[in-house]
């Protein structure tokens, strides 16, 4: 039997995260180190600045969150958003508005907004990015329920293993409202991005090994280890990707275990981040 080929270093550029309590990478940061606090008050959702004023203003919470991310984690990365592929993943898509649609269809479907009807597809957010940004590179939108993180990881990874190319990853979700509530309990405004290269670069904070592997003691994500981080582990799916960024806060102080990440009942993806030194 042919021994299972190790799939290539990869490295991590532009880590960017918002949550109201943690607007952006730097407060994200300091807190996860014990280095700094909470927001207080929190944040108001954010106002991307890829979009025009007026669809801005428009933008439903989904889109705003991924724009936001996805715009600070290519500044990080010092690329050209119009070059670089793209992967967007949110386990729900916009909760709030197939609330609205399925109430409306029920009631009086004569009344349905056009603009939120747009919207509701899994794929607005994307749209919006490449549309904004003018990228004519690949883009995805990847949903894999509770373990979408991972899922949207592996399919960045994947990507840039095999392309040679740089991969912008945007995860986002938003609270349920309404009688899906019943059916899942997401909560809160989070979102997280990062580029994974196929080569360092000035910009690279840390070095990506990974692997699938069947599940065995790696299968479960890990607990938070920050006070802050603890407040957000439980909010909604895409709290999976703390354990990833928490250790990117703390690797320029202790090498970080590796991370297990559920795919599936069966399979997980593990990760072990190195730190890259000059």
């Amino acid at each position: 039997m042919k021994p299972t080929p190790v799939p290539p270093t990869l490295y991590i550029e532009g880590p960017a995260f918002w949550t109201p309590t943690l607007p952006g990478w730097n407060a994200a940061r300091a807190a996860f180190r014990g280095e700094g606090g909470l927001a207080d008050p929190p944040a108001k959702r954010p106002s991307p600045q890829v979009l025009a004023p007026a669809e801005r203003r428009r933008a439903p919470d989904t889109v705003a969150l991924a724009l936001e991310v996805a715009a600070a984690s290519m500044a990080g990365a010092g690329r050209n958003a119009a070059d670089v592929p793209c992967v967007f993943v949110s386990a729900h898509g916009d909760l709030s508005i197939n609330d609205y649609m399925c109430g409306t269809l029920a009631t009086d479907p004569t009344v349905l907004s056009p603009t939120r009807f747009h919207n509701s597809v899994h794929n607005a957010a994307v749209g919006y990015w490449t549309i904004g940004t003018g990228c004519m590179a690949a883009s995805n939108s990847v949903s894999a329920y509770e373990n979408s993180f991972a899922a949207g990881l592996l399919e960045a990874a994947v990507q840039c293993a095999a392309d040679h190319s740089p991969v912008l990853l945007v995860g986002y979700d938003t609270p349920t409202v309404g009688p899906l509530t019943s059916v899942t309990d997401s909560q809160g405004l989070l979102a997280v991005a990062l580029v994974i290269a196929p080569e360092r670069t000035a910009h690279t904070v840390a070095a990506l090994d990974w692997s699938v592997q069947d599940n065995g003691g790696d299968g479960t994500v890990p607990a938070p280890l920050s006070d802050a981080a603890k407040t957000l582990a439980h909010i909604n799916p895409m709290a999976h990707a703390l354990g990833l960024f928490e250790a990117l806060a703390r690797l320029e102080d202790d090498p970080p275990p590796p991370i297990g990440l559920p795919l599936s009942s069966a399979l997980s993806l593990r990760l072990q981040l190195q730190r890259v030194r000059d």
